[in-house]
């Protein structure tokens, strides 16, 4: 019963609080419940972390599964959506008083934001790829009214963008999730149960490689989509810099790695049934690819919401690099990385926020002299800046240390010269567009519509310290860590 419940208090703890704010509204309370469902969230994946961690798997009501890796995924969900949620409270009580969003917007916020929530944790939840299918396509259709949520023509265009480019590639995953259930149904699966994960990893050796090999390829291409892999990305830079700020860091930190996960849990069985290359040159051609693309669009970027967003592509890259790898080491890594860039585009988004209110504009020669006028909010950003290059010491620089080690043993050392090569430029780039915000002189700003600029920077400190923390000792997260990698990774 009790490990039952773990399965569904981070379904049901945003379901009631999507209830609460549809019945009473935006109102304090019903803010504050939207911050502690996935605190609960949060909990519940702790609990469940400490049973997986020996390879034990939890079940519930036939459709929900739960290991270490799952654990990991609600861990990182949980942690990413109490800095993104309770920087909303802020961030929507600041539209409020200022006359940009009305009540009935607010309220549309807060339910579906905690829908997002729920229908995340049912995809790492989900013991069937079917039901993983159906979670990843409820994701987009929330999160479409999201990202069109001032209903200007700029959002509304990113929102329709957003839509048929996502649910192109959704529709690619659905024909590779077909030729899946087909392959297992001649290895002897029946209805449902044949895209059941258990069936799918016990039968894999038997699964035709004709077939398999058709489906590994729609499925990274598919669910690549929505992981804002190259070139399949065009949707990833409008939809995060029209969404609000904290939706935008659940979409970054959040959303492309659940989408991550399920080419994870679909290159064991392909690994399986067709060898480990297949999915390797898939992955490397698309890693690449992406670092490539945010090398070449972050040099001349001029707006900081969309040199964010570019950025989360290069880090899609790294992880796919590290996936390509396939060790144990270099999944370890990759999760590690998931985890850090989650909280650090947390962080920054979330921040990102908070200067758009205090300057009203995204350009980035328009915001000049942060340090000087709102020194805390200016440090939260550039923090969140130095987390996001990769610098000690927080995580991100530990887990790129990881992928490019694992890469390198495994024979991948011109993989990580060409992306390491990007990341470099990468780096210069965010880093001179970085100085340009905080340094200098102050700018010519519109008025200032915030009372207090620094209101607001506790959840973005927060995250900078788990970030931080994360980056100097695992603790107990390091069993949880190897035990995930070991379902993913090669011996």
């Amino acid at each position: 019963m009790m490990t039952s419940l773990l399965l569904y208090v981070p379904l049901a703890a945003p379901a009631l609080a999507a209830l609460a704010t549809a019945v009473a509204g935006w109102r304090r309370a019903t803010a504050w419940a939207g911050v502690t469902a996935p605190a609960l969230l949060l909990t519940a994946a702790v609990g469940t972390a400490a049973v997986t961690t020996s390879g034990r798997a939890l079940t519930a009501g036939g459709l929900l599964r739960a290991d270490a890796l799952t654990a990991f995924m609600l861990l990182v969900i949980g942690a990413v959506a109490v800095v993104a949620t309770w920087a909303g409270v802020h961030h929507v009580g600041e539209e409020l008083a200022a006359g940009r969003t009305t009540a009935a917007a607010a309220r549309r916020y807060g339910v579906l934001v905690q829908a997002f929530v729920a229908t995340m944790a049912l995809a790492v939840l989900a013991d069937n790829l079917g039901l993983l299918w159906v979670a990843l396509e409820a994701t987009t259709i929330v999160t479409a009214f999201l990202v069109g949520h001032r209903r200007d023509r700029a959002s509304v265009e990113a929102a329709w963008k957003y839509v048929v480019l996502c649910s192109g590639g959704i529709a690619v995953a659905f024909l590779g999730t077909v030729c899946v259930y087909a392959a297992a149904r001649h290895a002897g699966g029946h209805g449902t149960a044949a895209l059941d994960w258990t069936f799918l990893i016990q039968h894999a050796h038997q699964l035709d490689p004709a077939v398999m090999r058709l489906a590994a390829g729609l499925i990274v291409v598919g669910f690549g989509t929505k992981a804002g892999l190259a070139p399949m990305h065009a949707w990833l830079p409008d939809a995060h810099s029209q969404a609000p700020a904290p939706v935008s860091a659940l979409m970054s930190g959040v959303l492309l790695s659940v989408a991550f996960y399920a080419i994870l849990r679909c290159k064991v069985i392909a690994d399986a049934a067709l060898g480990a290359g297949y999915t390797r040159a898939l992955l490397l051609a698309a890693a690449l690819a992406s670092l490539a693309i945010a090398a070449l669009l972050l040099i001349s970027q001029r707006d900081y919401k969309r040199m964010l967003a570019y950025s989360s592509i290069e880090h899609m890259g790294l992880v796919a690099l590290g996936a390509a790898t396939g060790s144990r080491l270099a999944i370890a890594a990759v999760l590690l990385h998931i985890l850090g860039h989650g909280l650090g585009k947390a962080v920054l988004f979330c921040g990102a926020g908070r200067i758009l209110s205090v300057t009203r504009t995204s350009r980035i020669a328009a915001v000049r002299g942060l340090l000087t006028e709102h020194p805390a909010l200016a440090a939260a950003f550039g923090l969140g800046l130095v987390a996001l290059l990769g610098l000690p010491p927080f995580s991100l620089f530990a887990s790129e240390l990881g992928i490019a080690r694992a890469a390198t043993a495994a024979g991948l050392g011109w993989a990580v010269a060409a992306a390491f090569g990007f990341v470099l430029v990468i780096f210069a780039a965010l880093a001179r567009h970085g100085a340009t915000m905080l340094l200098g002189g102050p700018a010519a700003h519109t008025a200032a519509t915030v009372a207090d600029p620094a209101r607001g920077i506790a959840p973005l400190a927060v995250g900078l310290l788990a970030c931080a923390a994360l980056g100097l000792v695992l603790g107990p997260l390091q069993p949880l860590l190897h035990a995930a990698a070991t379902l993913v990774g090669a011996p």
